[in-house]
């Protein structure tokens, strides 16, 4: 049976639920049969449940004998995960159930995410309000949906619902941290059509593959390669010396998630097709030395194809122009006194130029952060005025308010003395370059003290995610405890 071995680790009651959650198909956009298992699940056990208009799910578990009197707790997570998968997996993110396996302390996947995010902080909840034997206070679990596509669930999170005055955030990534504030972030959508011309040269496919990915908020600070960039940079460089057209270009599948791999087709006249070869592969040399410690190795294919139109060379020209000169990447430090944090960044997530008729659309998505939200607003303006150059439509998406740090939280003091209890030590305070879901809560329901902790999880957004099993123990016994103080 897949996913069988969850049943053998500890904590079980929390695993149980993860083993729920992997075997049931849950990409963004697609939760409706999680949600509907787990408002079985709570008919099951008696428990109050009702879904808002955006599809929420709210879970209600009455507080356990004598502590009729605490203050609500609201413990929150998303169900749905990122769908990514290596080139060559066959796996239907619709359809298929999440292979997991064990391998030296860590749980991942089998050539796709693994759905550790957030995942296991789903299940954490799930396992609280199925425990009896942990006394607690008024539950109300909140599980939103499309947190990874858009922060719709969020952003539209019915007001007046939850009466909770403590919320615990289970969406957080690392082990003795504890996250008091987060960056916003906007959608960059771009759009414009160019006029296709018939081709009479020889084509050439290029795919760079073979980079690592990750998390566009979590992993932009590490140097990791953006397909994306390093094609449109390649090219760049190379319009100077050879006159080609670009016929088509696919890079990035999320706005959240840093591209592995980009191809475009290129049309150019057959006796060239030696020279502009051999003039990338030195190209992906440049790069391979700049990603030698942070990235795998960037792996460049060239094939023979065909194409019966492509851009002119002027709109060639401007298309690379303006995708080399869009920003990508960290672009402000913060100065807010958590060192090493970035404030603002951009993600040239997805880029897309596909023939439609005798046009060719071009799309390109970019996911800009920052701990400002007027930050954030000034480089999306920057990056509408660059597009907005060679005549292309911008709009802005999906905008959602960063977290401002509490440092009075009383909430982070009953955390700190639960940590410091557990693990001898207390947690180090953080702000994260990532959009939780807290800022946008946190805007409609200002009442709420918030923090967000979770397990040690790495390479999430990317088929390398992984989650320690040790720090899936030490969580549960951290939440399980500050569940039981709360006053």
């Amino acid at each position: 049976m897949i996913n069988a071995h969850l049943s053998e680790l500890a904590p079980q009651p929390l695993w149980s639920f993860f083993k729920l959650l992997a075997n049931t198909p849950r990409p963004s956009e697609h939760e409706t049969a999680i949600v509907k298992k787990l408002e079985h699940w709570a008919d099951s056990k008696g428990f109050a449940h009702e879904r808002d208009a955006a599809g929420n799910l709210l879970i209600k578990k009455p507080a356990t004998a004598g502590c009729e009197q605490r203050k609500t707790i609201v413990i929150q997570g998303h169900v749905d995960m990122v769908a990514q998968a290596n080139q060559d997996s066959e796996h239907d993110f619709l359809t298929d159930p999440i292979a997991t396996q064990i391998q030296d302390g860590w749980l991942t996947a089998t050539g796709t995410t693994l759905g550790a995010d957030n995942g296991l902080g789903v299940a954490a909840g799930l396992a609280i309000l199925d425990a009896d034997d942990i006394p607690h206070g008024p539950i109300e679990l909140l599980l939103t949906i499309e947190e990874e596509s858009s922060m719709r669930g969020a952003l539209e999170l019915q007001e007046n619902w939850l009466t909770g005055k403590w919320l615990l955030n289970l969406d957080s990534e690392d082990r003795g941290d504890v996250y008091v504030g987060c960056a916003g972030g906007v959608d960059v959508n771009v759009n414009h059509h160019f006029d296709l011309h018939s081709n009479a040269d020889g084509a050439l496919k290029i795919l760079f593959t073979g980079l690592r990915g990750g998390h566009s908020g979590l992993d932009i600070d590490k140097g990791r390669g953006n397909a994306n960039r390093l094609l449109v940079r390649a090219l760049n460089t190379l319009q100077t010396e050879f006159a080609f057209r670009l016929a088509s270009f696919n890079g990035g599948t999320l706005r959240n998630a840093i591209p592995r791999e980009a191809e475009a087709v290129i049309t150019l006249a057959a006796d060239l097709h030696v020279a502009f070869s051999d003039a990338l592969k030195q190209q992906v040399a440049v790069f391979n030395k700049e990603l030698a410690e942070t990235d795998h190795e960037l792996i460049v294919q060239v094939t023979e194809s065909q194409a019966d139109q492509s851009l002119s060379i002027s709109d060639t020209q401007q298309l690379i122009n303006v995708l080399n000169a869009a920003p990508c990447g960290v672009e402000q430090m913060s100065n807010s006194g958590f060192a090493g944090v970035v404030e603002t960044s951009n993600n040239l997530g997805i880029v897309t130029l596909i023939h439609d008729g005798n046009q060719a659309e071009f799309e390109a998505c970019l996911l800009v952060r920052s701990l400002k939200d007027s930050a954030t607003q000034a480089l999306a303006e920057r990056i509408r005025s660059g597009f907005q150059l060679i005549g292309a439509n911008v709009e802005f998406d999906g905008a959602y308010p960063g977290w401002t740090p509490n440092a009075k939280s009383d909430l982070l003091q009953h955390f700190q003395d639960c940590h410091k209890e557990l693990m001898g030590q207390e947690a180090h305070v953080k702000v994260i370059h990532a959009g939780l879901e807290c800022g946008i809560i946190g805007a409609k329901y200002p009442e709420l003290d918030m923090i967000s902790f979770g397990p040690l999880i790495r390479g999430a957004h990317s088929p390398e995610e992984k989650v320690e099993l040790r720090s899936v123990e030490e969580f549960w016994q951290l939440l399980t405890l500050l569940v039981q103080r709360l006053p």
